[in-house]
């Protein structure tokens, strides 16, 4: 992709601890066009998260951080050294999962809204701020936002908590928008609203989007391409609508097998699909196939890597199988 805004290439990260590495990450690439929405999506310990933390350098001290290439806007970024922390609250903002968590206790929602944009604006007012901030709370939908700004995080509503840690990422103006697990814990309608703010925001910023999410049906919403991710491992990617389609990955078909049918939820007869056996050993990987071990479709080749493909489609795969 020409007109990039993120290329990542090879990106890997491990934890020592006990004299054993655990590698997490093994290997991602991920490249994110200007405007483009991409889909992270995984079973929980997958990785997606640990991802959006390396961009950010978030992730714990005792991570080891490696990448053959990574460019953002045009910029080549050392992930290892710890360079990804200026573009964190600047140029690339995150949207966290657990907004309860995200937010202090300890401060009104306004000082905090303030507070976030002190990065990217260092010499504006707070009066100035506080305005910014107020329009941008009532413009993802937080009712009376001017007394609002005046509240403290427990007299909010998960949903509305939500709504204002997107404000806060969208205040800084960020050219990347990470949002991680962006629905979780929310019911069936407050999901839906913050999906509708999601989308959108898409409509009206220029800003590109990261979506990490174990839901294949959130990633259709409001995602262009997705990228499957399996035990640390890239194991299908492409656009959207052709892998949700026509999955080409056993691993793919798998989850797109355990998402629940909305208008079958109160069939007491609907079977709830799972997938067989557990991840993989991040300590001792297998040398094969890393799906092998729960692979329906496996055979006695996937004890060694398998190849990776490319579809007409424009789907990427790392299987045995040359055709799904």
């Amino acid at each position: 992709m020409t007109d990039a805004l993120l290329v990542i290439e090879k990106l890997s990260v491990s934890y020592r601890g006990g004299g054993r590495a655990a590698h997490v990450l093994d290997g991602i690439d991920i490249t994110i066009g200007r405007g483009q929405s991409v889909g992270l999506v995984g079973e929980s310990g997958s990785g997606k998260s640990t991802v959006a933390f390396a961009m950010l350098g978030l992730l714990a001290g005792n991570a080891e951080v490696s990448a053959r290439r990574a460019v953002f806007d045009g910029r080549e970024t050392n992930f290892a050294t710890g360079e990804a922390t200026a573009l964190r609250g600047t140029d690339i903002a995150m949207i966290f999962q657990d907004p309860m968590t995200a937010l202090n206790p300890m401060f009104t929602i306004g000082s905090q809204l303030v507070d976030i944009q002190r990065r990217r604006f260092p010499k504006e007012s707070r009066r100035k701020l506080w305005a910014r901030a107020e329009a941008v709370l009532a413009d993802v939908g937080v009712p009376d936002a001017a007394g609002r700004m005046h509240c403290y995080r427990h007299e909010f509503s998960g949903g509305m908590r939500q709504r204002v840690v997107i404000a806060m990422a969208l205040l800084v103006e960020p050219k990347l928008l990470i949002a991680d697990e962006p629905t979780t814990a929310l019911d069936a309608t407050i999901e839906a609203q913050v999906v509708e703010v999601l989308r959108r925001l898409r409509q009206r910023t220029a800003a590109s989007m990261l979506v990490v999410s174990h839901s294949m049906g959130l990633i259709a919403e409001l995602c262009d391409s997705v990228v499957v991710m399996y035990a640390g491992t890239v194991v299908e990617s492409g656009p959207v609508r052709a892998v949700l389609h026509r999955p080409r990955h056993p691993y793919t078909r798998a989850l797109l097998a355990c998402e629940i049918d909305p208008y079958a939820a109160f069939d007491p007869a609907q079977d709830l699909a799972t997938i067989p056996g557990s991840v993989p050993d991040l300590v001792r990987r297998p040398a094969g196939c890393i799906f092998a071990a729960r692979c329906p479709a496996r055979q006695d080749h996937c004890t060694c890597k398998p190849p990776h493909r490319q579809a007409s489609s424009g789907q990427a795969y790392a299987c045995w199988l040359e055709a799904a």
